[in-house]
């Protein structure tokens, strides 16, 4: 299933006006705050009538302004998981479950078939917290909740609106696990919404960039991630690329052991057999170019690349490196671009710290 979305609307002072395909996988918007992203995914979910705009869903049209047809929600099949759970306080966790099997579909959308209630407390490991009201939930518990109700009224497309926005790191990396247990074995396409692009980076599959309520740029995030044009409105010190890996060993000193296109790679333990694969996020400021394989030094990981694009700013030098079929980033110095003499089709080695990847920047691929 894929979602098309075209549509502009007039708030006091701002204009939104976006246009963007989303494919099956996990779709995330990705913007500053105020930049329409919220208003975008209540205009997909029936809560905010567009002034002028069509958007469908495979052969479903859920509006279009020009022959007026506007689905209400309730007929648009639509799962929503709000920036705070909304749970009902009265019931408990299991009757906030069933609670949403009322406004299911007959269509299956999981890859086993219907959204069975006990395939769905396995997927987000609730089966503990069945008995409890939500006053006695932790805010990622919560979030799991909020999320299996959702996914229990059997949606088309889940919509999810910075639904960790009020949790720490620490929570946040528990449940990062459980969106890509849905991105990966549902066949429900996601609509996410984030500012934090850590996340974007880990789960998304698609990334549509907005930048005051229009639609920037829109791609496969891996494309988009890794391209330093793009940077300044994803933010510099944020700015990094991502890899996919294979886990070829566990070494015995606590290291494991990757295969990348531009070379082996070793990180701090992860929990993963050989044979898995892995998306791994290297920030652009961990990265340290070479012109020569160096030797001597602590660091593990020596990657060799070649010089795709160089982006000169106020704020130093973003390179874009090419490993085989991918990019990574590099952010460095005017003067040390100016030492190294960089220029397009140049062989270098970029360095990468073991310890540069945090476990948060490593997911499923």
């Amino acid at each position: 299933m894929s979602l098309s979305v075209a549509l502009s609307h007039q708030f006091p002072g701002f204009t939104l006006q976006v246009n963007f395909t989303a494919p099956p996988g996990l779709t995330a918007l990705f913007g500053k705050s105020g930049s329409g992203k919220t208003s975008v995914i209540n205009a997909v979910a029936g809560l905010l009538q567009p002034d002028q705009g069509r958007i469908t869903a495979d052969n479903i049209t859920l509006l279009d302004t020009s022959a007026a047809i506007n689905l209400p929600p309730h007929r648009r099949r639509l799962g929503y998981v709000f920036q705070d759970a909304r749970l009902f306080p009265h019931l408990s966790v299991r009757q906030n479950l069933t609670y949403g099997r009322w406004f299911a579909a007959k269509t299956p959308n999981l890859k086993n078939g219907d959204p069975n209630f006990d395939d769905i407390i396995d997927l987000l490991d609730l089966n503990a917290l069945l008995n409890r009201r939500p006053t006695a939930l932790s805010g990622g518990e919560k979030s799991r909740v909020a999320i299996g109700r959702a996914l229990l009224s059997n949606p088309a497309l889940l919509l999810m609106d910075e639904p960790f926005a009020a949790l720490d790191e620490a929570r946040k990396a528990e449940l990062l696990p459980y969106i890509e247990t849905l991105r990966d074995q549902t066949q429900i396409p996601i609509l996410y919404v984030s500012h934090a692009l850590a996340e974007v980076a880990r789960l998304a599959t698609t990334l549509v960039v907005l930048d005051q309520g229009r639609t920037l740029r829109a791609g496969p995030a891996a494309d988009l991630l890794a391209d330093p044009d793009l940077a300044p409105s994803l933010g510099i010190r944020d700015a990094g690329a991502v890899l996919t890996a294979t886990v070829t060993a566990q070494d015995p000193d606590g290291l494991t052991k990757l295969h990348t296109q531009g070379g082996p790679l070793w990180l701090p333990k992860i929990a993963a057999a050989p044979g898995t694969k892995l998306r791994i996020r290297i920030a652009a400021q961990d990265v340290i170019l070479s012109r020569q394989r160096p030797e001597g030094l602590s660091a593990l990981n020596i990657l060799q690349a070649t010089v795709v694009e160089i982006r000169l700013s106020d704020d130093g030098a973003l390179i874009q490196l090419g490993l085989g079929p991918e990019h990574l980033l590099a952010r460095i110095t005017h003067r040390s671009a100016e030492a190294l003499s960089l220029a397009p089709g140049q062989t270098v080695f970029a360095i990468v710290k073991s310890v540069a990847a945090a476990q948060t920047d490593i997911g499923t691929r």
